[in-house]
């Protein structure tokens, strides 16, 4: 055994020990009922076919060391009063925390038609991975649940998450040690290191080995504990080792392990809350828990060994509907935690059974941070006008729009200040991405070792800075789950790292939208900047604008996509995305000096509209309709179409151009598709019914023609995008390689109006012969021509 912390010896008295132990053998007599059973939940009668699932569906192997694990947890919480949640990173083992949740009552309080009798646990078995029923992973719809079980590798990042801000919580996590061989949990053990005693709650990490994944053993488990011990003290936690499969010892050891644990955190809490900060970096306590996969299940079937090796994974028993001697199995192993002794006659958990678990809002299942909607508060926020940039001749002025927008969220940071409410996430890029006004007010958090020159670190800080995209989304997923607000700022290119954690969340918040007795959380914010037209320095491996494609392919009801062109609307977008809930916003926006187009009153109406006529831009003539439509989303897009239709209006004064631009991305879909999307009439109003629309798009030009399909005037929609060419070169190369410049959009232009280029040649030539220029001078010279890094908008407000 390694070194590890002494601990007492026969914690439990014999009569607590007999009681804990039937507590945990319910639990498991549940898990595998419902795993398995139609019927006879109370096996009254033997056991037939015709009461066995016709399809066996579930995980049995983690399940009884989850179970355990949660009797001990509520053990913990009576004789504490401790405000304890649990997050189940074995998030297949859903039937034990779906039992476990039915034995302390939370489960049938929040569906009543579960009752606590023979007929409730027909329906609770029934239900499990049934069609009409409910998942066979922990998901929104298991109580007490902020995590979605179905992917792993995210539990302790929501675990640390959740503890943020949150000072009387203590977050129990298990890991199983299939996920720990996981990218994103391998450096959340790292989240220790932004974990303030002083104002945070505690993780409790559990290392749950027991061996192996769904054909292999795990990596760590087949470590030596010296070895085990070694990492995780390197990790910066105190391992205390739980081993064994003897029910009696295991319960001893595991009840004085928790009460180490449980009197370790206090004590670090004490410390650093009486001397008003942390001075140092604890080593917090964590737990590693090695047991038999499959515990107290069938040893052997047909021969072949199941309990402690991967058979045991999934459902033991495979034929117990066809195969008499494998029903004979499950009817004995069922029969083995001697529900006689567990259940009364009615199918009630016996009293002094029930009575070991919490009461009220202190059972797991029923905290209220695990429904965080019940604690959300609204953010403060600052007034937008009062950032607003003036706007004088449009185009005139070059300001940086996310700096702008760092100097409205410094001030959303010191309105919630007391609340401690909010928090910034990002990959070490706040600063980079021109949001470092918050670090007026704030700081970034730093639990590691601190240098006098260091800038802008500190044991408090508001700003969250790790260069793993996977800590931060996750970090904020718990933030926000347990009740919080927060903001993901990072470079667009990289926010693709967390595409299968935004497709778990998005799934979490279209069923939990479903679910009355979820109360609706905090949105989960992008500011994706540093964006593929302004990638030029970095080059090809930076420019990716393909995020919104992911994110598009949502349920319309939970995702929204915004491409402010400037200062202003993207100040709308800000503080619009931080006032809703449930929702996934994504927010695009440069970093780097760009015109200003839209004062504040216009960026308001044109921003609530989410798509519209700049007529300030256009040479339409009343009562006419366009030659051609210029549209543009997104703020190079717009810039660069703004500068075709001023070649164009120069060239062929005699064209009526309309100019559209869509701040909204989802009101380009059909109403029936999105709440956003725009009614035809309204869409026809704008891009016409049979006119050419030349659209510069900020990302691959197909989701326009994804999210327009329907619309009457498809057909004519010409989309100039990002085509996947890319490198190191100047900004307004990016824009011609891809063909999204203003002289292959004004080219475009003079193609799809009808007769235009037959008597437009001697411009078509023209612009042709630039784009050559444009070639030559970039190359020689390493920088855009000066007329294109000197082009301002000339019409002055219109």
């Amino acid at each position: 055994m390694p070194l590890q912390p002494t601990l007492k010896t026969d914690v439990l008295s014999p009569h607590d020990l007999s009681l804990i132990d039937r507590y945990w053998r319910a639990a498991n007599y549940l898990s595998v009922g419902q795993i398995y059973l139609l019927d006879n939940p109370l096996l009254k009668t033997p056991l037939a076919a015709e009461q066995v699932k016709p399809r066996l569906l579930g995980h049995w192997g983690t399940t009884p060391g989850l179970n355990f694990i949660y009797a001990h947890l509520n053990r913990i919480i009576k004789a504490r009063d401790a405000d304890v949640i649990y997050i189940c990173g074995p998030g297949h083992g859903g039937p034990g925390i779906v039992a476990n949740t039915y034995l302390e009552g939370s489960y049938s309080e929040i569906y009543p038609e579960i009752g606590e009798d023979e007929e409730g646990m027909r329906r609770l078995f029934k239900q499990f991975s049934f069609p009409g029923g409910i998942p066979s992973h922990v998901a929104a719809e298991t109580p007490g649940s902020i995590h979605e079980g179905g992917e792993l590798g995210y539990a302790l990042v929501h675990a640390y998450g959740a503890a943020f801000d949150n000072p009387g919580l203590v977050v129990a996590c298990v890991v199983g040690d299939g996920e720990a061989e996981t990218g994103p949990l391998a450096a959340a053990w790292h989240s220790n290191k932004f974990l303030n005693p002083a104002h945070d709650g505690a993780v409790l990490p559990i290392l749950h080995l027991n061996g192996y994944k769904i054909a292999n053993p795990t990596v760590l488990a087949r470590l030596p504990d010296e070895e085990l011990q070694q990492l995780f003290s390197g990790y910066g936690y105190e391992p205390i080792f739980v081993e064994g499969s003897d029910p009696a010892d295991m319960h001893q050891q595991m009840a004085a392990a928790f009460d180490y644990a449980f009197d370790h955190i206090a004590a670090i809490q004490a410390i650093a809350r009486s001397q008003g900060d942390a001075v140092t970096r604890p080593r917090w306590p964590m737990i590693v828990l090695r047991s038999p996969k499959g515990w107290t299940g069938p040893k052997e079937v047909d021969g072949k060994k199941v309990e402690g090796f991967w058979r045991s994974h999934q459902v033991p028993v495979a034929e117990c509907r066809k195969d008499a001697g494998h029903r004979q199995i499950l009817e004995d192993w069922m029969r083995s935690y001697r529900p006689e002794e567990l259940f009364d006659e009615k199918g009630g958990l016996i009293a002094e059974l029930k009575a070991l678990a919490p009461r009220g809002s202190r059972r797991m299942g029923a905290n209220p941070h695990a429904n965080g909607g019940q604690l959300r508060r609204e953010l403060k926020l600052p007034d937008i006008r009062d950032h607003a940039v003036k706007v004088g001749r449009r185009g005139g002025e070059m300001v940086q729009s996310t700096k702008v927008l760092g100097g409205y969220l410094r001030d959303a940071l010191t309105l919630n200040e007391a609340s401690a409410n909010f928090r910034i996430f990002g990959p070490d890029e706040t600063e980079s991405n021109r949001l470092g006004d918050v670090f007026a007010v704030t700081d970034r958090v730093w639990m590691a070792d601190l240098e006098p020159y260091d800038e802008h670190l500190a044991r408090r800080g508001r700003v969250m800075e790790v260069l793993s995209e996977h800590l931060c989304q996750g970090w904020l997923e718990g933030y926000l789950l347990t009740g919080r607000h927060g903001l993901f700022s990072c470079y667009e290119a990289f926010i693709h790292i967390v595409d299968s954690m935004f497709n778990q969340h998005a799934k979490w918040l279209k069923v939990s939208r479903g679910l009355e007795w979820r109360r609706p959380v905090s949105s989960l914010n992008y500011l994706l900047t540093s964006h593929v037209w302004r990638q030029d320095h970095n080059g090809f491996s930076h420019q990716d604008p393909g995020f919104v494609d992911l994110v598009a392919n949502k349920t319309a009801d939970v995702v929204r996509i915004y491409l402010p062109p400037d200062a202003n609307t993207l100040l709308w977008a800000g503080d619009h995305c931080l006032k809703t809930y449930d929702r996934i916003n994504v927010i695009v926006a440069g970093k780097q000096p760009e015109p200003q187009w839209l004062s504040m009153d216009e960026a308001i109406r044109h921003c609530e509209d989410g798509a519209g006529i700049w007529h300030w831009a256009g040479t339409e003539e009343p009562g006419f309709e366009p030659d051609v439509v210029m549209a543009c989303a997104g703020d190079v897009p717009t810039m660069e179409t703004l500068a075709a239709v001023d070649l164009l209006r120069q060239a062929l004064p005699d064209l009526r151009i309309r100019v559209v631009n869509v701040v909204d991305l989802m009101t380009l879909q059909s109403p029936d598709q999105h709440p956003h999307g725009l009614p035809d009439a309204l869409f026809n109003q704008l891009f016409t019914r049979d006119r050419p629309v030349i659209f510069a798009y900020h990302g691959y030009p197909y989701l326009i023609h994804r999210l327009t399909y329907k619309r009457t005037n498809h057909d004519n929609m010409h989309v100039h995008g990002f085509i996947d060419e890319g490198t190191t070169t100047t900004p307004f190369d990016m824009a011609v390689l891809n063909k999204i410049d203003r002289y292959h959009l004004a080219l475009a232009a003079i193609e799809r109006v009808p007769g235009l280029a037959a008597r437009a040649k001697d411009t078509v030539d023209q612009m042709t012969a630039k784009l050559g220029e444009h070639k030559r001078y970039v190359c020689k010279h390493g920088e855009d021509m000066p007329e294109i890094q000197n082009w301002v908008w000339p019409y002055d407000k219109g």
